[in-house]
């Protein structure tokens, strides 16, 4: 017999993390215990309003399947009776951790992949004036990877900022869903002059049917709009790459299929996360094995994170201890 654990979980933040849609002071989690035979595995999730989520919604979903937890439901019985969501996210993962530890693996073991080892990760450069944005671009100037996050006040502005600071890292730029097609279409000479990578959901994901289509200069990634792998045949025609992401997917067994799934189309991958600790982090580095672009620095914002969690040093990410999550 399982018994289950669900809580929630606060990690303040070591400076504000500002996007379009709003400002970040603290990570708000939803942690998972799953004890089973002298063994616990964990998960975590993050609730995010974007998708009509929140703590007590997470928690009352995965209240609802207690029962069937209890009672020894794997990750297929659990991943059809939960929605993609944070709470499944939680759970998943928590089961997948469990397995491992029953079986005296590691989780890359049970799924037949090499261990995760040390990964680069972009580093975020929050929305701020474009002043401040370029200073503390840099101090990233020497890691391989930046993101910066931009709006419509001038996006123009903010991406010279970071780029002028930091000339050497690959660049993506999130709009995190404000612009709209005209000026995707407008900054494209300057996505190109300024060297940028990946452009990352730019236009809201009810409105992106303007980018079928659309040749763009730099490659565009689906995030908000990219959740799951039914979700590919309506978004091949409008981008290139997806952000998989394993609270919209609702855990690690669904991002693996849908990571299979976009690369059977050609598409491109990218590994993202919401601001999270290490214990979101350690499964999603599996899925950032394959990605072209990772973006796993939530941890990184946090002004203490779990213990045993990822360490980050110039933009490279050393995974979590086994003890944290995935076995031995």
């Amino acid at each position: 017999m399982r018994s289950l654990i669900a809580r929630s979980d606060n990690f303040p933040l070591v400076a504000p993390f500002r996007i379009s849609r709003g400002v970040k002071t603290a990570a708000d989690v939803v942690t998972v215990e799953i004890v089973g035979e002298g063994h616990v595995g964990r998960g975590e999730g993050v609730p995010y309003p974007r998708y009509g989520e929140t703590i007590e919604s997470a928690l009352a979903a995965i209240e609802s399947v207690r029962g069937a937890i209890e009672a020894g439901a794997g990750r297929a019985e659990i991943n059809a009776l939960m929605p993609p969501s944070a709470a499944r996210n939680a759970v998943d993962c928590a089961l997948w951790d469990l397995e491992a530890r029953l079986a005296g693996k590691s989780v890359t073991a049970l799924i037949g992949r090499a261990p995760v080892g040390p990964t680069p990760t972009a580093l975020t450069v929050s929305l701020d004036t474009p002043e401040a944005m370029g200073a503390a671009a840099l101090r990233l100037a020497d890691v391989p990877l930046v993101k910066v996050k931009v709006d419509r006040s001038d996006p123009a502005a903010q991406i010279r900022a970071v780029r002028a600071a930091a000339p050497k890292p690959k660049l993506i730029v999130d709009p995190n869903e404000s612009w709209t097609i005209a000026e995707v279409r407008n900054l494209q000479s300057l996505l190109v002059d300024l060297r940028v990578d990946l452009l990352e959901q730019p236009l809201p994901a009810a409105e992106d049917a303007a980018l079928e289509g659309f040749r763009s200069a730099v490659p565009i990634a689906a995030d908000e709009s990219a959740h799951v792998a039914g979700d590919l045949d309506a978004l091949m025609q409008k981008y290139q790459v997806i952000n998989i992401k394993l609270d919209k997917t609702g855990g690690l067994t669904a991002a693996l299929e849908l990571a299979d799934a976009a690369r059977a189309k050609g598409m491109g991958l990218m590994t993202g996360c919401m601001i999270c600790s290490s214990l979101s982090i350690a499964p999603a580095l599996i899925i950032a094995a394959d990605a072209a672009f990772t973006d796993l620095d939530g941890p990184v914002w946090l002004a203490n994170d779990r213990a045993g969690g990822v360490t980050c040093t110039n933009g490279i990410l050393t995974p979590a201890s086994p003890a944290l999550w995935g076995g031995a």
